[in-house]
Order: structure tokens, then C-alpha cells, then sequence
């Protein structure tokens, strides 16, 4: 029996001067048909196991604004550390991660700060 394979794939639109105008991704839906969506950023870690060392690719186009990227990070370090949480078991550790996603939220203006 063949395994399925999945395929996401990116597609950046460059200017001149190389930087990113447009970036789209294109995966299947589960019926298996593909489609292509647009987003203003993206962040890829990888991880290299011969080489024992994380890789990553961090693109944003030009329209990202500040505000949309402080978002991007406070939900992705939460994300991250539910991930980590769930792939070690390891508490404590996600929830350090996510003390400190909530105060990074606090000081970029992405949360309200909590008095008291």
C-alpha cells in the first residue's frame, strides 16, 4: 500500500530589492483538493536531527504592520508552548513560556495589562 503524502508549499513574491510582496501557501483541503491562501508573514522552525540544531525561515512582506507582528509572536509563543507541553509532557516549563508570552502581550500593547 502507497503512503500518502501531504505537500505544503510557499510561494514568495519579490520585489527589486528582494524583499517580500506577497507571500502565499498552497496545501490540500481534506478532500484533497488544493488551495491557495495569502498571509502577510510566516515562521518555519525546523529541526535538524543529524545535526542536532534548529533551522527556521522568518519572511514578512512589506504590509505587515508592527501591531499584526507583536499579535503574530504573543499567539505563536503560546502556541509553542502548548506544543511543548504536549510533545514532552513538560508543565512547567510551557508555562514559563507562556508568563512570559503574557508579558511580552502586556508590554506591546497585544493584552491588556492586569492590575494588581
Amino acid at each position: 500500500m502507497e503512503k500518502k503524502v501531504n505537500s505544503i508549499k510557499f510561494d514568495v513574491h519579490v520585489d527589486d530589492q528582494k524583499m517580500p510582496e506577497k507571500i502565499e501557501w498552497t496545501a490540500n483541503d481534506p478532500s484533497g483538493n488544493p488551495t491557495t491562501k495569502e498571509c502577510k508573514a510566516l515562521l518555519i522552525g525546523m529541526w535538524d536531527g543529524d545535526a542536532q540544531e534548529s533551522m527556521k525561515i522568518d519572511l514578512w512582506t512589506k504590509e505587515m504592520r508592527v501591531d499584526e507582528m507583536n499579535l503574530l509572536y504573543y499567539q505563536t509563543l503560546h502556541s509553542m508552548a502548548d506544543t511543548l507541553e504536549r510533545a514532552t509532557g513538560n508543565a512547567e516549563a510551557a508555562h514559563n513560556i507562556k508568563m512570559f508570552a503574557n508579558m511580552f502581550g502586556e508590554n506591546t500593547d497585544v493584552v491588556k495589562k492586569v492590575e494588581g
